[in-house]
């Protein structure tokens, strides 16, 4: 069984930056894929983000330049450096874990971007 447990989210006016945080336990093997996905209102859910056991990243193009996805293997923790946050930004980031084939999802946390 795993269990990611979000942290970091919040209100923020645009141009502002927040750090999302992830922290991983129970069964993580060492080969896996990190990442954030969000949600808003009335949208489908979007991979924001993430990142390889081996250090590789995807971002989507609308955060390029924006935003920052990191690991660290020894807390199984992501992180993602939000900065210059636009008001489309605003929604429920979900933290995402998969391994061998499974997918795994946090609790998500809200991200509110005001203009």
């Amino acid at each position: 069984q795993v269990q990611l447990v979000e942290s970091g989210g919040g209100l923020v006016q645009a141009g502002g930056s927040l750090r999302l945080s992830c922290a991983a336990s129970g069964s993580i093997f060492s080969i896996n894929t990190m990442g954030w996905y969000r949600q808003a209102p009335g949208k489908q859910r979007e991979l924001v983000a993430n990142i390889g056991s081996r250090g590789n990243t995807y971002y989507a193009d609308s955060v390029k330049g924006r935003f920052t996805i990191s690991r660290d293997g020894a807390k199984n923790t992501v992180y993602l450096q939000m900065n210059s946050l636009k008001p489309e930004d605003t929604a429920v980031y979900y933290c995402n874990l998969i391994q061998l084939g499974f997918n795994y999802w946090g609790q998500g946390t809200q991200v509110t971007v005001s203009s």
